[in-house]
């Protein structure tokens, strides 16, 4: 089996769909009428009047609004359905209005949509200091991250595991600007990221339960629970830095008309609201959850890229970039003075290998204990070119790796 080393930059690729689609206005005949109006609707505009069974007139939400207005054919069924659409398009496409923007880019690709409140208090002209946006965007990157990890799998705590796969999963999603710092919207494509947008509702609504049961009983015990629908000490710590320092916070998860309501999720539900109370009990149950993980056997194939110990003889501890056997970057492994040594002749011949232990959770699963049975792997020769080069570029760390002596 050939494995790419995971820091060596990946070839070119062929532009994601998605990618193209966010950069233009659909056309007429891309769009849905039912799907603009409901996106019109989400997005606070005002049907006021048309005629009844053919279009309807929308204005934009909030003052001055007046004096805009789109004529949005209610079906197809109309020969001026496609120009009245496209005139449409247009006044959006040209509108001052931040939720004009945001239709257009729920039409470029059907997107669930989840937003974020915090009840700040509002400086002058309703601006908002610089750190207030920064830690709004700060923490729903957190929380996007965090239902992520819970696609990949289920568990209290990740640490370093997934995080690469998670973090591919938020590469296309849009997030749209903080209003005032306070309100932020972030674009799901359903194509990519609707189990994302799943997982996060469900596990906002069994952190809030368990929220409540903790208050109601003392019991921390809906925790263990809620950790199947996605909960997690890293969307406990996501909550975290959403709601300190403001007065609430709400999340709402809000589904693309265009593709309708997903299996097992509900629509038109409240936001979702966490108050500074809320915050001695989410800190009990990270700590809980990073407490009670439990360390995983492994069967780890890796790349050494480090060793080092204090002699020329001895245990010693060895970096591998893993190539297989866990969903993390890199882990740390603790060897005896005969597993050291096989460690070195197969970096020094270019192959990678395979030690079983368990990764600890301590540490962000980054450690193997109970390391044992290295062996070297075979590979084929482009993969171990690509090693060899590696360890001509970083030949100075085997002088540690050797104590200063000749490795032998």
């Amino acid at each position: 089996m050939t494995h790419r080393p995971l820091e060596e930059p990946t070839r070119p690729v062929r532009p994601h769909p998605v990618d193209l689609a966010w950069q233009r206005t659909p056309e007429p005949g891309e769009v849905d009428p039912a799907v603009l109006g409901a996106l019109l609707h989400r997005h606070g505009w005002q049907r006021r009047g048309g005629a009844a069974g053919r279009y309807g007139r929308w204005t934009p939400p909030g003052p001055g609004g007046s004096g805009t207005s789109l004529l949005v054919p209610e079906s197809r069924a109309f020969p001026d359905s496609d120009d009245l659409l496209g005139e449409a398009l247009d006044a959006l496409t040209r509108s001052g209005t931040p939720s004009a923007r945001e239709v257009l880019v729920g039409l470029a690709v059907p997107s669930d949509e989840v937003r974020w409140w915090r009840d700040v208090p509002a400086g002058p002209a309703d601006a908002a200091p610089w750190t207030v946006e920064e830690r709004l965007r700060s923490a729903a990157r957190q929380m996007l991250l965090a239902a992520a990890l819970a696609t990949r799998a289920r568990a209290g705590y990740y640490g370093a595991r997934h995080r690469r796969a998670a973090a591919a999963l938020l590469e296309s999603v849009l997030v749209g600007p903080a209003a005032g710092g306070g309100r932020l919207t972030a674009f799901v494509p359903v194509g990519t990221g609707r189990p994302l947008a799943v997982r996060l509702q469900q596990a906002l609504y069994a952190a809030r339960e368990a929220i409540d049961y903790r208050r109601a009983t003392g019991g921390m015990d809906a925790f263990d629970g809620a950790v199947e629908a996605g909960v997690s000490r890293e969307l406990t710590e996501a909550l975290i830095a959403l709601v300190r320092g403001t007065e609430g916070a709400r999340i709402a998860v809000e589904w693309a008309p265009a593709a309708g309501v997903p299996e097992d999720c509900v629509a038109g539900v409240e936001p979702v609201e966490f108050s500074p109370g809320d915050l001695s009990v989410l800190r009990e149950a990270g700590a809980r959850f990073l407490r009670d993980e439990p360390s995983v056997p492994v069967h780890v194939t890796g790349a050494v890229i480090r060793m080092r110990r204090s002699g020329p003889r001895g245990e010693g501890s060895v970096r591998l970039r893993v190539l297989a056997g866990a969903d993390i970057p890199h882990v740390r492994v603790t060897l005896d003075e005969e597993d050291y040594r096989i460690a070195g002749h197969a970096h020094l011949v270019g192959l990678p290998v395979r030690v079983r232990g368990r990764l600890e959770s301590r540490g962000g699963f980054r450690r193997l204990t109970g390391a044992e049975g290295v062996v070297p792997v075979q590979v084929d020769d482009a993969e171990r070119d690509r090693l060899m080069k590696s360890l001509h570029e970083n030949l100075d760390f085997f002088e540690e790796a050797c104590g200063g002596e000749e490795c032998d």
